[in-house]
C-alpha cells in the first residue's frame, strides 16, 4: 500500500531496523560510474543527468534530507517505471531498471507523501538495444501469467466479501476479508505501477491526499471491526471496491514488466513488510497483518524464483543466499499458522519479542534481495 502512514515513518526512522530496510547497508557501487546521481533532500531534489541513452539504467540515491524519503521514475500519466521507498536520512542506495526511450520525471518525495519534488529527464534511443537472455523472457512471460492468474482469483474472493457486506453479515464479512486481499498483496507492485488504482483500494485513512474520499478495503475493516457495523455507505463502497477491482483485473495485463521491474518489485514488497506488516499499522482495525505479510512474501519470492536461473548464473552466492533467507522467513511464518490462516497480530498474541524476530528476518532477506536487479541487469 503506497501511502504515508506518518506514525509508521516515525517509528521506522526511530529503529535499528531502518537500516536495513531503506537501504543503509546496500553499498552503492554507482558513484562514480555512468549512473544518473539523484540527491535527495527536505526540498530538493538534484539529478546529475536529464538526458541518457535508454536501457539499462542505475540511480545513485543519496538522501541529505532530516526525512525519510522516497523515489520514483515515472512516465506520462504517473505510471511508475521504477521506484524505491523508505530512504533513511543519510543513506545511499542503489536502483537498476530497464527505462526505454521516451520523456521521463524522477521525483523525490521527503517524508514519503504528495506528488514530490520533481526533475524532467529524458531516456534517448538510437544505439541497439542490448540482447537478453531468453532465460528472462522466459521470466517476465511466467511472471505476466502469475500477475493476471492472482488478480483473476482475486475477483471472486472479493465478490463473496463484498456480497457478505451487502447482506449486513458482519461476521462471514470479517471471516472473508483477509483471503479477499491475497492476489492484491502477492502482486501489489504491478497494481500500484499504474498509480491511481491503489488509492482507490488499499489506501488507510491517514494516508489520505488532501480532499481525496477514503474507499477500499481499509475503510469498510474499519467498519466491520471498530465501527461494529455496516451503513448503507458502506455497501456503496463495497460496490465500488468491486468496480476497482474489475478495472485493475482488465488492465493488468497490460502493465510494462521486465525483468529489473520484477525484481524491484520483490524488494517493494519486502519494504511494504517491515513498514506495514511488522508494525501491525496495516490491518489496524482486524490484525490480519500476517495473512498480508505471507503473501507479500509469496509475491516477492515467485519473482526471485523466475528469476534464479540467470540470478544464480551471474551471481551464485547472490542466490544461495536470497535461498536461505526466503526459507528462514517462511519458517518463521509457520510459527503463527493457526488453522488455515494465521494468527491475530495483536500485541497479547505476537509480542514484541516476536515482532522483532519477524522484523530481523525482513531485514535480513531485504538486503541482499536489494541486490537482485542490478544482477540480472548484468
Amino acid at each position: 500500500m503506497r501511502v504515508l502512514r506518518s506514525s509508521v515513518v516515525a517509528a521506522v526512522s526511530a529503529v535499528a531496523a531502518l537500516t536495513a530496510v531503506s537501504g543503509c547497508a546496500e553499498k552503492s557501487d554507482a558513484e562514480g560510474s555512468d549512473a544518473i546521481k539523484v540527491t535527495a533532500s527536505d526540498d530538493k531534489c538534484e539529478v546529475s543527468k536529464s538526458s541518457f541513452p535508454a536501457g539499462h539504467v542505475k540511480l545513485a540515491v543519496k538522501n541529505k534530507g532530516d526525512k525519510v524519503t522516497e523515489v520514483y521514475v515515472y512516465a506520462p500519466g504517473d505510471r511508475i517505471v521504477t521506484e524505491r521507498e523508505n530512504i533513511g536520512p543519510g543513506t545511499k542506495v542503489e536502483i537498476a531498471a530497464e527505462i526505454k526511450a521516451g520523456s521521463y520525471e524522477i521525483a523525490c518525495k521527503p517524508g514519503m507523501k504528495g506528488d514530490g519534488i520533481r526533475q524532467k529527464i529524458t531516456a534517448t534511443g538510437g544505439g541497439a538495444p542490448k540482447k537478453r537472455d531468453p532465460e528472462l523472457d522466459k521470466a517476465v512471460a511466467e511472471y505476466r501469467k502469475y500477475v493476471l492468474a492472482q488478480a483473476e482469483e482475486t475477483i471472486p474472493a472479493a465478490q463473496k466479501f463484498v456480497d457478505a457486506v451487502k447482506k449486513d453479515d458482519l461476521d462471514e464479512a470479517k471471516k472473508l476479508y483477509a483471503p479477499s486481499r491475497i492476489g492484491w498483496e502477492r502482486t501489489e507492485p504491478v497494481a500500484e505501477s499504474f498509480g491511481d488504482i491503489d488509492p482507490k483500494v488499499d489506501v488507510r485513512e491517514d494516508g489520505l491526499e488532501k480532499g481525496q474520499k477514503w474507499t477500499g478495503w481499509h475503510k469498510l475493516e474499519k467498519s466491520l471491526w471498530d465501527d461494529k457495523k455496516i451503513t448503507e455507505d458502506d455497501k456503496k463502497l463495497a460496490d465500488q471496491l468491486m468496480a476497482d477491482l474489475k478495472d485493475w483485473q482488465k488492465r493488468v495485463g497490460t502493465a510494462e514488466i521486465t525483468p529489473t521491474s520484477m525484481a524491484n518489485g520483490a524488494k517493494e514488497l519486502l519494504d511494504e513488510v517491515a513498514t506495514g506488516k511488522v508494525t501491525g499499522e496495516e490491518e489496524r482495525y482486524s490484525h490480519t497483518d500476517l495473512v498480508d505479510f505471507h503473501a507479500n512474501v509469496e509475491g516477492a519470492e515467485k519473482s526471485y524464483e523466475l528469476l534464479k536461473p540467470v540470478a544464480a548464473k551471474n551471481d551464485a552466492a547472490l542466490a544461495k543466499e536470497l535461498d536461505k533467507q526466503f526459507a528462514g522467513l517462511k519458517k518463521l511464518l509457520d510459527e503463527y499458522r493457526e488453522g488455515d490462516g494465521f494468527k491475530s497480530y495483536d500485541t497479547d498474541t505476537v509480542g514484541k519479542d516476536d515482532r522483532k524476530k519477524l522484523s530481523d528476518a525482513v531485514n535480513a532477506l531485504a538486503e541482499p534481495l536489494s541486490k537482485l536487479a542490478a544482477v540480472v541487469a548484468k
